[in-house]
């Protein structure tokens, strides 16, 4: 009767452990899934910030550009003003 009764009870620890083991496969499978949807999505929000900040960077460089040439503009037109007042005033 003793050997029965150890004969069940290593059968339902066996499988016990094939339970568990059974559960720490499906608990590393799923972590492996999330640190690759982890890494995908880091992957994504880094692209995003490189191009956010290389449209920063475009949006910057135009603005400065304009800056530059309105200022030439203006200057030159300044002069050009200078010019003629002079030339008026001297009676050119």
């Amino acid at each position: 009767m003793e050997d029965k009764s150890a004969t069940l009870l290593t059968e339902q620890l066996s499988h016990a452990n094939h339970l568990l083991q059974a559960q720490l496969r499906a608990l590393e499978a799923r972590s492996a899934h999330q640190q690759a949807l982890n890494h995908q999505r880091l992957s994504i929000l880094e692209e995003q910030i490189r191009d956010h900040e290389a449209r920063i960077r475009s949006a910057t460089e135009g603005v400065t550009q304009f800056k530059l040439f309105s200022g030439l503009t203006s200057g030159g037109s300044g002069l050009m003003s200078l010019v003629a007042l002079i030339k008026a005033f001297l009676g050119g």
